[in-house]
C-alpha cells in the first residue's frame, strides 16, 4: 500500500540537565574498524493514545536519558588511528517527528518486512549547520490512530546491540515516569589493554570490494512448538539459536549446489563476551563487548552431517571462545595475528546474528513492548541472517536472511522448509 509520510526538519535533543564536559577514550573493541558504521532498526508499536503523545513523550524521555547517558549526546573525534574518542559536548541526538497518512493496521503492522519503506521510517541526517555526525538519530512516525514506528540509527562504534537496547529501555523507563533507572549506565571502556601501535597497520574503516551477489531477502517463520520439537531431537541441552543456525547453515550449503566441488564453508556469529573479561563487566556496561566465533568445515562434511552433528560443531566452537578471546587480548602488537574481527568475506561465508535476547523487544514507552523489531539489511552482498522473534502475540522465531542468490532461492526454501517441518 502506498502512503505518505510527512517529516519535520528535525532538531537536536540535548540532555535535559547538566552533564560532564570531557573527552572519553573508547575500548579496544569499540575501535575495531568494521564497527565504524551505523546500525539501523525499525520498531513497531501500538497506540500511545492521543495524537502527538508518542512524539512528545519519547522526545522528553530521550532528553532525560541523555543525562546519565551523556556520552551519546557527544561526537566522535580522532586525533590519529589509535586515538578514537568521544567528545562529551552535550550537543544532543537528532530527532525527527513524522506523521503517516494511513493506519498501521492498513499496512499489516509491517508484518511483511520485505515491503517496509525504510526510507520513510528512518531519520534523515541533519544539515551541516545543525551538528555533524550525531551518534544517535531517531524518528518517531505516528500512524492514524493505532500506533507509531520508531526508526533508529545508532553509531555501532559506541554501543553493541545489548548496549543500544539498554539505552532504549532507559528512555522507556523515563517515558513511564520512573525516577531512578533500573540499571545505571557504566562507561568503563578500559577493560582491555590497548595493543601497541604498529605503523604498518591501518585502523581506518576497511575499503572492501566484493562481487555484487544480488542476494535475495526472505523471512522464514518458525513457531515455538516447531522449535521445541527440534530441541527434543537433540540429546542434551541446546539453544534455539544453535538449532536455527545449524539448520540454516546446512541447508544453505546444500541449496547453493556446489556439485562435485568441495569448498571450505564458514559460519560466523558474534558472542557476548562481558563475562569473559576479568573481572566481568557490570550489568550497566553499554559499549561493544563481543567476539566473533568462526567455524570452518568442508561442504562435503556439512552436507553429509545431521542437524545434531552441526549443532555439536557450533557448541564446540562456543566452548573454544574463552581461550580464543584471551589469546586475542594478549596479542602484544596490533596486527601480529590474523584479525578475528575481519573474517573472510564471500559467498562461502555465512554471518548469523541473534537478536531475540538483546532487549529491544522489552522496550516500553508506556503502552507495552513493541509488536516487532526489524533490523535493516546492511548489505546485499554479504550472506547474512538474523535470528529474531515473531511479531507479538505470536511466539517463535523469525529468521530474516539475505544469504542466497536468486537462482538458489527455491532450492534453499525447499530444503529449509523440509528440515523444520
Amino acid at each position: 500500500m502506498e502512503f505518505c509520510v510527512t517529516k519535520s526538519n528535525g532538531s537536536l535533543v540535548p540532555p535535559s540537565g547538566p552533564t560532564p564536559s570531557a573527552t572519553l577514550d573508547l575500548s579496544r573493541i569499540d575501535r575495531v574498524p568494521v564497527l565504524r558504521c551505523n546500525a539501523r532498526t525499525v520498531h513497531v508499536f501500538g497506540s500511545m493514545g492521543a495524537p502527538g503523545a508518542a512524539k512528545s513523550r519519547i522526545r522528553e524521555a530521550l532528553a532525560k536519558a541523555l543525562v546519565p547517558y551523556y556520552p551519546l549526546a557527544g561526537r566522535l573525534t580522532q586525533l590519529n588511528p589509535l586515538e578514537l574518542q568521544v567528545e562529551c559536548s552535550g550537543e544532543g541526538v537528532w530527532f525527527v517527528e513524522a506523521s503517516a497518512t494511513c493506519s498501521l493496521e492498513s499496512v499489516g503492522y509491517f508484518d511483511d518486512i520485505t515491503s517496509i519503506p525504510f526510507n520513510k521510517l528512518l531519520p534523515h541526517h541533519p544539515p551541516e549547520n545543525q551538528g555533524l555526525d550525531p551518534l544517535v538519530l531517531m524518528q518517531v512516525t505516528e500512524f492514524e490512530g493505532d500506533g507509531f514506528v520508531m526508526g533508529l540509527t545508532f553509531c555501532h562504534t559506541i554501543c553493541d546491540g545489548l548496549g543500544a537496547a539498554q539505552f532504549l529501555n532507559a528512555v522507556g523507563e523515563f517515558a513511564r515516569g520512573v525516577q531512578h533507572l533500573k540499571v545505571s549506565p557504566v562507561w568503563q571502556r578500559n577493560f582491555l589493554p590497548q595493543p601497541q601501535a604498529n605503523p604498518s597497520i591501518s585502523l581506518a574503516p576497511p575499503n572492501i570490494v566484493l562481487p555484487d551477489y544480488e542476494l535475495e531477502q526472505v523471512n522464514i517463520d518458525i513457531p515455538l512448538d516447531h522449535i521445541n520439537q527440534l530441541k527434543q531431537k537433540f540429546v542434551g541441552h541446546c539453544s534455539s539459536f544453535e538449532i536455527v543456525a545449524a539448520i540454516l547453515w546446512k541447508n544453505r550449503t546444500q541449496a547453493i549446489g556446489l556439485g562435485s566441488e568441495c569448498r571450505m564453508m564458514k559460519l560466523v556469529f558474534f558472542a557476548n563476551s562481558r563475562q569473559l573479561v576479568d573481572p566481568p563487566l557490570p550489568p550497566g556496561f553499554y559499549g561493544n563487548c563481543f567476539f566473533p566465533v568462526t567455524i570452518s568445515t568442508s561442504s562435503d562434511t556439512l552436507a553429509q552431517a545431521s542437524i545434531i552433528q552441526v549443532v555439536k560443531m557450533i557448541q564446540e566452537a562456543k566452548a573454544r571462545l574463552p581461550k580464543e578471546f584471551a589469546d586475542w587480548i594478549n596479542i602484544e602488537e596490533c596486527g601480529k595475528k590474523e584479525d578475528p574481527f575481519a573474517p573472510p568475506l564471500g559467498y562461502m561465508t555465512l554471518f548469523v546474528s541473534e537478536w531475540g535476547r538483546l532487549g529491544f523487544n522489552e522496550v516500553d514507552y508506556g503502552k507495552g513492548p513493541p509488536l516487532h523489531v526489524v533490523p535493516v539489511q546492511g548489505s546485499s552482498i554479504i550472506p547474512a541472517a538474523i535470528v529474531g522473534s515473531l511479531p507479538r502475540p505470536k511466539k517463535g522465531i523469525r529468521l530474516m536472511t539475505w544469504c542466497v542468490q536468486k537462482h538458489h532461492m527455491q532450492p534453499f526454501l525447499h530444503s529449509i522448509t523440509t528440515s523444520i517441518n
